[in-house]
């Protein structure tokens, strides 16, 4: 029965405007190794409370605590460090390159770098991953070159796309990266059927896939879900919850009523949901989830709670429905100070090497483009041939496309 007043309706309204001055105080973290890491084939059923509390290794005085504190060594978390900066330095060039007119279109993962690189590291080389577009860091971590990946998004004549995926939707099969689709939520069902046919063949390769929160509100991720748990396929299935979906803040897919982690509850697999910008908590996460998947656990949903600090893409301006200041005062900080500042306090890192980094990534970036730009870029340089455009859709060519084909006199 529809309400004969507005008085029971409750719309949705994010925590802060344009102008509003941001705060979070009232956001409930719980203290950084407070969270018991359960054994990883315990029952869904008793795992309700980790829906609702919040997993996190790094405290504010740079320590790694607690039972999920993942022990990684010094050389591989100057790995997840090196490996956050190239994505965000890489970032800033394609997006600088969009704004001169060198592309069409960008979307950056600032603030978000932890959990693709973070994730990658956790997962095996051959396990499968259904990215969405900001997890340019899963690339990068397993070694994608970022020439290939320019090359891509100039659509210029060396892009393995040949110019048909718009700019940040990769593709990499030998990498085990499958491509990145503009129609949200279909990775979720594809990443299940795939896992649900490397059950089958009796392999262990997992399949992981994200999605933001902002999709769970489509009927795919529902699908897969269910398809997930009534098949106990070996998936990890990742919610970004980075606190919007373009201008629309999270309550618009239901986060202010629940956690998105309580989701994976009520389907019947365990919810976990981890400090997102903490790079060992994210990675102890993925890792607990794939050896569960690997020894017949079935599927895991992850909740990562981060936030979105640059624009939505190259097509949206954040100022215009949030503070310009609201991530600088986001409580749990930046991915990639927090891992740098511990690497500091255990004496393996310094200012000095950290800068040394930056400038040798920044090198290297501007390396890679400069010869990514001599192969062509948006509005300049060899374009792939027009008789492309038949090709790498079907197996055998239709008799129609072959008449179209031969009328282009191509």
């Amino acid at each position: 029965m529809v309400p004969t007043s507005g008085k029971n309706l409750d719309v949705p309204a994010p925590r802060h405007r344009p102008g509003d001055e941001p705060e979070f105080d009232d956001l409930d973290i719980p203290n950084a190794g407070t969270v018991a890491r359960p054994d990883v084939l315990t029952s869904p059923k008793e795992m309700f409370g980790y829906a609702n509390t919040l997993i996190r290794v790094l405290n504010m005085k740079n320590d790694a605590v607690g039972e999920w504190n993942p022990k990684l060594s010094p050389d591989e978390m100057r790995k997840g460090l090196t490996d956050m900066l190239t994505t965000r330095i890489y970032d800033d060039r394609m997006q600088n390159m969009q704004r001169v007119g060198k592309m069409s279109f960008y979307m950056k993962s600032r603030g978000e770098e932890a959990v693709a690189v973070a994730q990658a590291m956790a997962l095996d080389k051959k396990d499968m991953l259904f990215p969405s577009y900001r997890q340019q860091g899963l690339l990068i971590s397993r070694g994608r070159d970022l020439l290939d990946m320019m090359n891509h998004c100039l659509s210029n004549s060396r892009d393995n796309c040949k110019g048909r995926q718009l700019p940040i939707m990769y593709t990499w099969a030998e990498g085990n990266f499958f491509s990145i689709s503009g129609n949200l939520g279909t990775q979720f069902c594809q990443a299940v059927g795939w896992a649900v046919a490397s059950a089958y063949k009796g392999e262990d390769a997992i399949a992981a896939t994200w999605i933001g929160e902002g999709t769970t509100a489509e009927a795919d991720f529902h699908h897969g879900m269910t398809f997930a748990v009534v098949y106990n396929a070996p998936a990890i299935l990742n919610v970004v919850n980075n606190q919007w979906a373009i201008s629309s803040f999270q309550g618009f897919a239901g986060g202010e009523k629940a956690t998105f982690a309580s989701r994976g509850v009520g389907y019947g697999m365990p919810g976990l949901r981890v400090d997102g910008n903490d790079f060992l908590a994210v990675y102890a996460v993925t890792k607990w989830a794939a050896e569960r998947a690997r020894n017949g656990g079935g599927p895991t949903m992850i909740e990562l709670f981060t936030y979105r600090a640059a624009g939505h893409s190259t097509s949206d301006d954040p100022s215009k429905y949030r503070p310009d200041d609201e991530y600088e005062v986001w409580p749990l900080g930046d991915p990639i100070e927090r891992l740098k500042n511990h690497l500091i306090a255990i004496g393996e890192w310094s200012e000095d090497r950290h800068a040394e980094a930056i400038e040798q990534i920044t090198a290297m970036v501007t390396k890679k483009y400069k010869e990514a730009e001599s192969y062509g870029t948006l509005n300049s340089g060899e374009r792939p041939e027009v008789s492309s455009m038949f090709e790498d859709v079907f197996k055998e060519q239709p008799d129609h496309l072959r008449r179209q084909r031969q009328e282009l006199g191509v």
